[in-house]
Formats: structure tokens, sequence, C-alpha cells
């Protein structure tokens, strides 16, 4: 019986010289969402990635992608997947045309050149299709990877850092087709440093140290974090957080502009805290809510502290 998950892995696990790089991964993933996934360098997402599109066999663990078993079916997943790597892997002394034509052929597309021109103008590809690909800006490079993904109209898209080092325009040029495709029924899990991206995300998850420790939609990661945050703005925030730093219920404090964001999980205590120096004029005191860059933080330092 098809899986109703586009993924629904349990248990992934790969080890590499004694070190545990993923640990005990479970997620499972709706067909024609995006799921991101957040963590710092070093923290499995590209391990999991390539578990998940079977390019790695994992020591452990079980499950299906695209209704294909990770362990036995390998190449059906791989043949139904698009998998942009973190580093831009394309040939520089061709053109946008030529490489393009190139993946058609290894995926055996079938009316290629037809193919290759759809891609082409669906990607804004169309007036530097003659163009050497060496030439091209980081923006037009990683339209390209993603051309590339796509023209065998895959059914899963892989995404490793998509966005690393393209302006914002592009970025959100990007995404805008990311969510044109899943609108189109194509499942998308792409690894990202940049939160504001994964509020683009139907849902996320955040790995640390190979173990996946939050997920959910946005807002469900915001409501279970427990941290009250309250926002601070003057100009002399970088004297307020010296004297706020190591106060009681003071968990962070990260300065946004002019405006600092203290946070804690115990808001009573937290609150107490803060009530002399809110009695200064100099600043403006708010209570708000905790954002992803606050959550993330938090599970960092929960989770440094218990290694």
């Amino acid at each position: 019986m098809t899986s109703v998950f586009a993924i629904d892995v349990e248990n992934l696990t790969k080890i590499y010289a004694h070190k545990t790089v993923v640990r005990n991964f479970s997620i499972q993933v709706e067909y024609g969402k995006i799921y991101g996934f957040l963590g710092p360098n070093g923290s499995g997402k590209t391990t999991t990635i390539r578990m998940l599109c079977g390019l790695l066999k994992p020591d452990v663990g079980s499950g299906t992608c695209l209704g294909f078993d990770i362990l036995k079916e390998s190449y059906n997943i791989k043949s139904n997947s698009g998998y942009m790597t973190q580093r831009f892997s394309l040939y520089g002394d061709l053109s946008i045309w030529e490489n393009l034509d190139f993946a058609a052929r290894l995926y055996d597309v079938k009316r290629r050149s037809k193919v290759v021109k759809e891609t082409i103008e669906r990607l804004g590809l169309g007036e530097r299709q003659n163009q050497l690909v060496e030439q091209l800006s980081g923006g037009w490079k990683q339209r390209l990877a993603l051309a590339a993904c796509i023209l065998h109209k895959p059914k899963l898209l892989l995404l490793d850092e998509p966005t690393a080092g393209v302006d914002p325009k592009a970025r959100r040029e990007f995404w805008d087709e990311i969510h044109q495709l899943a609108n189109e029924g194509v499942t998308v899990l792409l690894s990202t440093h940049y939160t504001d991206e994964a509020e683009r995300c139907h849902k996320i998850a955040y790995i640390v140290y190979g173990d996946l420790l939050v997920t959910g939609t946005v807002q469900e990661v915001l409501n279970a974090s427990g941290l009250t945050t309250w926002l601070a703005t003057g100009d002399k925030w970088s004297e307020l957080a010296k004297k706020l730093s190591g106060q009681p219920g003071v968990e962070q404090i990260t300065p946004f502009g002019n405006t600092l964001h203290i946070s804690g999980r115990n808001a009573d205590i937290l609150e107490i805290t803060l009530m002399p120096y809110q009695k200064d004029k100099s600043f403006t005191w708010v209570k708000g809510k905790p954002n992803l860059e606050d959550v993330f933080v938090q599970v960092m330092e929960t989770t440094r502290g218990s290694i």
C-alpha cells in the first residue's frame, strides 16, 4: 500500500569512524509540502538528506521515500528526485543550454530539446541560455542548478542550502518558484541557515549534533519553546545588555538594531528582574513574542549544557 507520506522514516542513524553523525532520526513529510532543516554546520543535515534520497545507506533505521524502501529501492528514489547540492556542480565551460541538455540526457528525458526549452523559459534563463556558466552570478547559477533538478519532473526536491551567498532579490524569486512547485504537488526538503526562510516552510526541523531536537510548524515550534521575550528599544542598549547579563531569569540578550530581545523560560522571574529597569524612560519596553532565532539560540544553549 502506498504511504500517505512522501517521506516516512524511523530511527535513521549514520556512523562514521565511531562518530554518530545522525542519531535516531524520524520524520513524516506529506506530499506537496515544504519541509525545512535548520541547524549549525556539522549538525547532520546533509547526511540526512543523502540518506533520504538513496545516496547513503543508514547504518540503522528504515522507512520509505516516495513509497519506495530507502534500503532496497534507492534507485527508484533517485530516479524520482532532484538533488541540488550545497556546492554548485555544473560545468563552467558549457553554456546554460548545454548544461541542461547534458542533464536531460543523463535523466533520459523524452523530447529532450522541448523539455530543456520549457525549463529555461520557466526559470527565466532564456536571454542567457547561450552564456557560459562560469560567467554567471551566484543568483543565476542558483536558477540553473534548480532548472537541472526539475528537468525530469521529480516528485521530490532535496535542496542543500540552496540560497547561500545569493542576494535578497534572488532568494525571493527562488522561494516563489519553490512554492509554485509545491502547489504543483512536488515535495520539497531543504536545509537552510536563514530563519526567515524557515518561516516560509510548511514545517521545520532543528538538528543539532546529529539529534532532531525540534519539529513542527513555525507556530508549534514557537509555542513549544516556553520562552517569554521582552523588547527594549533605546540608544544605550549596550549598557543595558551589560547590566542584565547573568541576572535571574535572563537567558538570552540579543540586539536587533536599537532593540534588545531579552528572553527567558521563567516568565515570572524574568518580569521581576526587568521591573526596575523598565522605569528607565530612555527605553521603550514592550512584551513581545519570541522569534525563531530566539528559539534556536535557546535550543543550542540548552544542548551545549547537556553535553
